[in-house]
């Protein structure tokens, strides 16, 4: 009967110590939570490594349990089962969090200045220590071990993990330059070491490679580790874009995706976890740089620093425990091998020696690619070759398979774990505790000349500040006034002030050799300034994450560029506002017009934003470096560096301004509408925080302001083109036509979108159609014609281009091409000349509006100062045209000018000569002044002859302008409402500051009415509706259509 009630009992007791056991493991990690707080505080103030101190902690209480007769009761359980962890689970725990955090802290464009380095230290410089240790191992020390289990102990020796060294550096202010390389080598170096100690390891249990064997293993280990990397990064950060504002999620997602890549990596798919994770981080790093923004920002950082803290805390107690663990339960084997601690000596002696031999063999890569790595800083590089938990975690590996493999011996596994141990706790304790001497030997820990006058400059403002601070305090009615003597005393923070301060730049005859040195620093300062305002828009809503990572990339990139150049931040902007080479292929037939007209508005709206935010941060930048710095010629310097910056973004902005305002206005929209919601959200919070709403009450408030904020987010009003059919009836030349002629032309266009730069038609081609120019701006060019007169040789928006050719059926006499991007319609020559065929009634219409463009080409210096508009109104309301026939006589009265559209004719002059179209028939008597002849931009003599009158050679086709009364004319409306007029008061508000992130660009309208009286006619003019259309249209942009909140 006993035996029967055995057995449930002992089972249940089982079950009770398996509870304790975890229980005991509880307090253990609560322990040293505990010591690890106590020893941060303790160490507050002191040059004593953190991280050296917890490793003495845990070989303290190792030794405590392992090595002594005192009975810790559940602690000592704890230490026992915590000492007694499998490797794999060891590294699976806490490796995945520390190398997250590590690889997304570290800025993207370190990164990618210093990756070369850490894949040469971290791939050569392992092998070449590997075959350094393993060499020495084999040939040196005395334990008759093959090449295999020689190199297998150089290869886990390899892994560095400089924690302390890191830390250190970080406190001490060294360069981000050698921090970035120690860190990002250490990861990628335990991920390589791994990777090395796996391949030896299996070849010390029996197994062969070949040579091709070895290197697809390599390969599939590291690739395979880097697309997991990337497969990981690439879903999480997508399905981070669809995360607004949940800061718990964020961070949730953060964390659970560093340990599944690490896993799927390491046991799912055989390849190189810690790769995998560090592939994640630095990805997380480049894209997501700008994603977390404001609270959330913080909060993640927050975040990540303590699971660091705690990782760090428990993994260098337990290291400390294994440590002396391996020690004391080893003793046995080193009694066969007295010497073992002499040669644990020797091989610290040669763990230095081979680190310095990988810097030295690989230090010319070093030295000349990406930063230049100094000999100084190679020392430290050196120095900070420290090995930790990776390391020690495939000694453990090793030790546990000696107990049960035949190819492996007990005594080695132990000598292994003994080495690695020792190895492990001399690096740490020597060379992480010397860092800070070796920094302040080589004087990498001293502040340079000029941060001294900058940090003592400062000081002396912070003094003002205080005495500011403490003249605006108001005398308390309760408590009476305070006194500034009293109030000093307690400012330790500014004691010692020098009483000689001088400005930071003012700088004596001796020492003006650190001039050089203000100017970078000074650049840097204004640089900094400059992304901290991009941070500020970001955090404000004013541009989004993709915007805010190409402004912050620029300002890195300059930064490194500041001591020998000036500022030039613009560069590394400038490929993102102008549009690239490849969306050239939108120009093809294949692609939608629809398509090609949406992208590149887009474009065009990521390049404002652009240009927008990178003014507005220089101004902020340059207002608080001239408060801070003060009058000096280097702040006088950068400043006008600054400003020069800002000259093309500025001449960017006035071309979109010009050409598209529909982009400008939805760009100011945007801002506006977060920046209201934002204000919102805090006058919410602010009515939460004087106690006037109770919390159910600001939790449906809230909600309802995120709700919109995540709508303009996730859906931010687009800038959309007019509907075609009004901005077709919206071009002069339709609008004047009749209603049956507009819509047969209407229905025949098509819709295009042309980039800078492209040729819409090459002079001496055949006319294949016209151009209805809505938006953009194009330039024209001929090689018959110089137009150096020409002030801008331009035509935009309301142009119909190419009609004269075919109209007259002469080839293009011009080459036409975008001088920016334009948005037009083309309509075939067919349909041109279908219409005049069936409504013969529209070919006055067509040829007056050919002059507008006729008229600006052969006489630049008159007509290309004048709008469209007042072109037109010329046309309407001071000429006539008519068709003569051979033998006619013209007579051209003073003050008019004609032009030839058709045929020739010869003047009536004792030279006679011929002029053939298009040409320009002048006057010779009367005041020419208007003309300029001498000026004119003809080569061929057949452009401009005088005489009064001209005979018809052929039949031809003429219009003469009264030009008596122009100039006045066009003086009166330039000052009332003249689109040049308009755009050059524009543009001289923008060579103060462009205001685009402040104030909404305004559409251009221009209204203007021209006096009547013109010249008779003897040819039938147009109706009196369609002159009414040609008269008063000013081509003003049909307003855009957009739904401001709804996508397209």
């Amino acid at each position: 009967m006993s035996v029967v009630l055995d057995g449930p009992i002992s089972l249940a007791v089982r079950k009770v110590e398996e509870v304790s056991e975890a229980t005991s493991a509880i307090v253990f990690f609560g322990l040293c939570m505990v010591l690890g707080i106590s020893t941060r505080h303790l160490l507050r103030g002191t040059k004593v490594p953190y991280t050296v101190a917890l490793l003495v902690i845990g070989i303290g209480l190792g030794s405590l349990e392992f090595g002594t007769n005192l009975r810790l009761g559940k602690l000592g359980a704890g230490i026992c089962l915590w000492a007694s962890i499998n490797p794999d689970l060891l590294l699976a725990v806490f490796l995945p969090a520390l190398l997250f955090e590590g690889a997304f802290l570290m800025e993207v464009h370190q990164i990618k200045k210093c990756i070369g380095k850490m894949l040469l230290l971290a791939g050569p410089g392992v092998l070449i220590s590997t075959f350094c240790l393993g060499s020495a191992l084999k040939l040196v020390f005395p334990y008759n071990w093959s090449w295999k289990t020689s190199l297998l102990l150089a290869g886990l020796l390899s892994a560095t993990d400089p924690v302390a060294v890191v830390a250190l550096l970080k406190e001490l202010g060294a360069s981000k330059e050698l921090t970035t390389i120690i860190d990002g080598e250490s990861m990628m170096n335990d991920g390589v070491a791994v990777v090395v100690y796996q391949f030896f390891f299996r070849m010390v249990l029996g197994e062969s490679f070949s040579f091709g064997d070895i290197i697809t293993y390599l390969t599939q280990v590291s690739v395979g580790a880097l697309g997991i990397g990337l497969a990981f990064g690439v879903v999480s950060v997508f399905w981070l874009g669809f995360i607004f504002n949940d800061t718990v999620i964020e961070i949730s997602l953060t964390l659970a995706v560093s340990y599944l890549a690490y896993f799927t990596a390491q046991d799912g798919a055989g390849v190189s976890g810690i790769l995998a994770v560090m592939t994640l981080g630095m990805f997380y790093s480049a894209f997501t740089r700008a994603g977390f923004k404001g609270d959330n920002q913080q909060s993640l950082h927050h975040f990540w620093e303590m699971v660091s803290y705690i990782g760090n805390t428990l993994i260098f107690i337990l290291s400390g425990v294994i440590i002396s663990e391996s020690v004391i339960h080893s003793g046995n084997d080193f009694i066969k091998h007295e010497t073992s601690w002499g040669y644990l000596v020797l091989l610290y002696v040669l763990v230095q020696v081979s680190r310095s031999i990988v810097v030295g063999t690989l230090y010319p890569f070093l030295h000349y690619f990406g930063y230049r790595l100094d000999w100084k800083e190679a020392i430290v590089l050196v120095w900070s070759g420290l090995r930790g938990v990776v390391a020690l975690s495939m000694a453990l590996s090793v030790k546990r398979a000696s107990d049960t493999s035949a190819f492996l011996n007990r005594e080695t596994g132990a000598m292994f774990l003994f080495f690695t141990s020792g190895i492990v706790f001399l690096t740490i304790i020597v060379n992480g505790s010397t860092t800070s001497f070796v920094l302040h030997f080589l004087g990498m820990n001293k502040l340079s000349t000029t941060k001294r006058r900058i940090l003592e400059h400062t000081r002396h403002e912070m003094m003002n500040k205080a005495l500011e601070a403490f003249g605006g305090l108001e005398d308390d009615e309760e408590l009476g006034p305070a006194e500034w003597h009293t109030v000093r005393k307690y400012l330790s923070c500014l004691n010692n002030l020098e009483e000689d301060h001088m400005h930071p730049h003012n700088v004596s005859k001796n020492e003006s050799n650190i001039d050089a040195k203000n100017l970078k620093d000074t650049r840097v300062r204004l640089l900094i300034g400059v992304q901290a305002a991009y941070w500020g828009m970001l955090n404000d809503g004013r541009i989004s994450q993709n915007i805010a990572t190409t402004l912050l990339g620029s300002v890195d990139e300059a930064i490194d560029l500041v001591s020998h150049d000036s500022l030039c931040d613009w560069k590394g902007i400038k490929s993102h506002v102008h549009l690239p080479s490849h969306y050239r292929l939108l120009q093809m037939s294949v692609c939608p017009q629809k398509l090609a007209t949406y992208l590149t508005v887009e474009r065009l709206e990521f390049a404002c934003y652009v240009c927008a935010a990178f003014l507005l941060a220089h101004r902020i930048a340059r207002r608080q470096l001239h408060d801070f710095m003060g009058d000096s010629e280097i702040v006088s310097l950068v400043i006008n560096e600054s400003e020069s910056e800002g000259d093309e973004a500025r001449s960017f902005l006035e071309e979109v301004r010009a050409t598209f305002p529909q982009v400008l206005h939805v760009v100011k929209l945007r801002q506006a509408t977060y920046a209201v919601l934002k204000h919102l959200s805090e006058y919410v919070e602010n009515l939460k925080k004087v106690g006037i709403l109770e919390d159910k009450e600001v939790i449906h408030l809230h909600e309802s302001v995120q709700t919109d904020l995540e709508r303009v987010f996730k859906n931010p009003p687009l800038a959309k083109m007019p509907k075609i059919d009004d901005m077709l009836r919206a071009h002069p030349l339709l609008s004047a036509l009749p209603s049956i002629a507009r819509l047969h032309l209407q229905d025949s266009t098509r819709e295009l979108t042309k980039l800078r730069g492209v040729a819409i038609c090459r002079e001496g081609t055949i006319p294949n159609g016209i151009w209805l120019v809505s938006n953009g701006v194009v330039k024209w060019e001929s090689k018959n014609m110089r137009n150096k007169g020409s002030l801008h040789p331009i035509f935009s928006h309301g142009s119909s281009l190419g009609l004269y050719e075919v109209l007259s059926g002469k080839r293009y006499i011009y080459d036409l091409i975008t001088d920016s991007v334009i948005y037009c319609f083309f309509v075939e020559s067919e349909r041109i000349l279908s219409l005049l065929k069936a409504d013969p009634a529209v070919e006055d219409i067509l040829w007056q509006e050919s002059v507008v463009v006729i008229a600006k080409l052969l006489l630049p210096q008159i007509f290309e100062k004048m709008v469209m508009q007042d072109l037109r109104s010329l046309v309407m309301e001071r000429s006539h045209m008519n068709i003569y026939t051979e033998g006619d006589i013209i007579e051209i009265p003073p003050h008019c000018i004609g032009f030839l559209l058709e045929g020739t004719v010869t003047t009536i002059t004792d030279q006679e000569e011929m002029i053939t179209s298009p040409g320009v028939l002048s006057p010779i008597y009367g005041d020419l002044s208007f003309l300029s002849l001498e000026t004119s931009g003809s080569k061929a003599a057949s452009i401009y002859r005088r005489g009064t009158s001209y005979q018809i050679a052929t039949s031809a086709r003429v219009i003469i302008f009264d030009m008596a009364t122009v100039e006045a004319d066009l003086q009166l409306q330039r000052r009332t409402s003249s689109w040049i007029y308009a755009a050059e008061e524009s543009t001289k508000c923008l060579s103060r500051e462009h205001n685009v992130l402040k104030s909404s660009p305004e559409l251009l309208h221009v209204h203007t009415q021209v006096p009547h009286g013109s010249v008779g006619s003897s040819y039938e003019k147009p109706t009196g509706s369609q002159r009414k259309e040609l008269h008063s249209h000013s081509y003003t942009r049909v307003p855009s259509t957009e739904q401001p909140l709804e996508n397209s």
